[in-house]
């Protein structure tokens, strides 16, 4: 197994409860992957270990990211290899303008100077030419939901990591919002963390599936979602 995030015998414990079970996980270059399970599964566990928001010891087992060991490194080291991440807290700041919230993102990476450019890119990608100068704190949830990966973006990163992304969107920002995942995915490798199974699905990407805080399977979308175990532990009376 290798690839550019890997996890070895990935553990994490709260108390009594096993949440993720030595857990084994490889992302290649530029991979698209979508992490599925119930509730409960482990996946948004896994995610937050990947992350640096849950600290791991040695007891934890090992998390490398393009070969750095990252095990107990905290969320801002990670973000400093080139790793955007979103996750469900949000981070906008509600009284700036979606000009201002980008701007401050993308100064910690590009610098004053390179800033606006990035920002201007960000805002065209996202297509929200014409919102830029309006205070996030004016939005709906889809919007908002736009705008934070907005702030991931702005960043280049190389390694996107996205936590329930389309929480809250109407189908029309959903349609929207995979086009934009593909489009990062052309620069970047991407894992998705969500619970929405036509996302997921039209999303088109790789696919690992948790139950019980283990791996259950892995695989196309397509050839996942039709598996009987997958129906089983997740999909239940709506997988039909």
């Amino acid at each position: 197994m290798s690839g550019i995030v890997e996890t070895h015998e990935l553990t994490m414990r709260f108390g009594g409860v096993v949440a993720v079970d030595k857990v084994n996980f490889a992302l290649r270059e530029r991979e698209l992957r979508c992490l599925i399970g119930p509730n409960g599964a482990g996946k948004s566990t896994f995610f937050k270990c990947l992350t640096g928001q849950y600290r791991l010891g040695h007891a934890n087992g090992r998390v490398l990211i393009r070969g750095s060991d990252v095990t107990g490194w905290r969320p801002n080291q990670i973000v400093r290899l080139g790793v955007g991440v979103k996750t469900q807290v949000p981070s906008v700041m509600n009284g700036l303008t979606v000009e201002e919230n980008l701007w401050l993102a993308a100064r910690r990476v590009h610098g004053w100077d390179g800033s606006p450019g990035a920002v201007d890119e960000t805002i065209a990608e996202l297509q929200l030419e014409d919102v830029a100068r309006r205070p996030v704190g004016e939005f709906a949830h889809g919007r908002r939901q736009m705008v934070e990966i907005g702030l991931v973006l702005v960043q280049r990163p190389w390694l996107v990591l996205l936590d329930e992304p389309a929480a809250g969107m109407t189908g029309d920002e959903v349609e929207r919002l995979i086009e934009v995942i593909r489009r990062i995915n052309d620069s970047a490798a991407v894992i998705v963390v969500d619970h929405d199974m036509e996302f997921v699905r039209l999303l088109g990407a790789r696919v690992t599936v948790f139950h019980q805080g283990s791996i259950l399977v892995e695989g196309s979308a397509d050839s996942v979602l039709n598996d009987a175990r997958v129906r089983e532990v997740y999909l239940g009376n709506r997988a039909g």
